[in-house]
């Protein structure tokens, strides 16, 4: 009998140190494994990645929920020109890659062997590309990406709302090549770009005016806007006004009517460009005295310095409308789709502590 308990109490151990070992090499992730409604969206234990000799384990502790990941979940794109290529790239039948989140926050968990310039505990906030896997609680990136220490003064929800948004926006503003006191318009201004956008050009010298539905109005004035146009209610384009810069955010605009309004020598940029207006673009340039152009952000690590030093010096803050738990993220893609959203949606990873700042 002495023999048998004892023989249990072995074989109880080994088990739990089985268990425990198994559960070291698992994680919790939102996935999905079909394009469809945010009821896709699980949350399921996946096995934990093991970084390379030349990336980093990134513990994620805040992703932003974007508009791309809502698009990506559901296969439908308000920009119909590339469906094809995106098709093949992320799954024919279903996602290839079955882990959302592009943008985040969190600490360096472990570096691969070649790594030098991060270290274990570090805080950081960044883009994953189109590796994504940032709605897991630990995602392995390659150190070369656009990953950097995180800002000093924020939150890991506020620095997880921060590289979408900053990036493209940073990128736009200085292709306009804004001039203090120029006149820009934005439009599609409540969102994570625009938002960013209106900030930056507000800390160039420029007189903004913001486009957007009239819920966006007040948070957009406390941002920097000097001028709001609700969309609902008046047609920018028919005021009367002209400027010399307009960044457009919003697909479905008019293309024609945004370049009438634009002064001489004034820049047009589309930062979610149609086809048509892809191909037009180059003709605007071409034969008028006037600019139009698309390119899309590099997202570079020294692009997100740049704007890591405004966030440190005050030029830019990040608004987060609201944060959700991971078990939460068929409502935090909701909210998303709404646009009825004051800012960035950000899915606290984890259960961590995500307002340490």
């Amino acid at each position: 009998m002495m023999v048998s308990e004892a023989g249990g109490g072995d074989n109880a151990r080994l088990w739990s140190q089985f268990t425990s070992r198994c559960e070291f090499r698992l994680m919790q992730a939102i996935t999905y494994s079909k394009y469809g409604s945010p009821d896709v969206l699980q949350l399921n234990d996946v096995p934990k990645p093991t970084p390379k000799d030349d990336e980093v384990l990134i513990r994620v502790r805040a992703a932003e929920a974007t508009k791309s990941d809502c698009e990506m979940r559901s296969f439908r794109f308000s920009v119909k020109w590339f469906w094809l290529p995106l098709r093949i790239g992320l799954g024919l039948r279903k996602p290839r890659r079955q882990i959302l989140g592009g943008y985040f926050s969190g600490e360096i968990e472990s570096c691969g062997k070649d790594v030098t310039n991060f270290s274990a505990g570090e805080q950081v906030f960044g883009a994953a590309g189109l590796r994504l896997g940032a709605y897991g609680e630990f995602v392995a990136l390659p150190a070369r990406y656009t990953i950097i220490a995180k800002p000093g003064n924020m939150s890991f929800a506020e620095a997880a709302a921060v590289p979408l948004g900053g990036l493209n926006a940073l990128h736009f503003m200085r292709r306009a090549r804004i001039q203090a006191g120029e006149s820009v318009l934005i439009n599609g201004a409540g969102g994570s770009i625009g938002t960013h956008a209106v900030q930056i050009a507000k800390s160039m010298g420029a007189e903004v005016t913001a486009v957007d539905s009239g819920i966006k109005e007040d948070m957009l004035r406390r941002l920097g806007a000097d001028h709001f146009i609700d969309y609902t209610k008046d047609d920018f384009a028919g005021a009367g006004q002209t400027y010399d810069v307009i960044f457009d955010m919003v697909p479905g605009s008019s293309y024609s009517a945004c370049i009438k309004i634009l002064n001489s020598g004034g820049r047009y940029l589309s930062g979610n460009p149609r086809l048509s207006v892809m191909l037009r673009s180059p003709f605007t340039t071409w034969f008028t005295d006037k600019i139009a152009s698309f390119a899309f952000a590099a997202e570079t690590s020294d692009e997100l310095m740049a704007l890591r030093e405004m966030i440190e010096d005050g030029k830019i803050v990040s608004i987060v409308d609201k944060v959700y738990p991971m078990e939460q993220a068929a409502k935090a893609h909701r909210r998303v789709e709404t646009e009825q959203r004051l800012g960035a949606v950000v899915i606290a990873i984890g259960g961590s502590p995500i307002e340490q700042t």
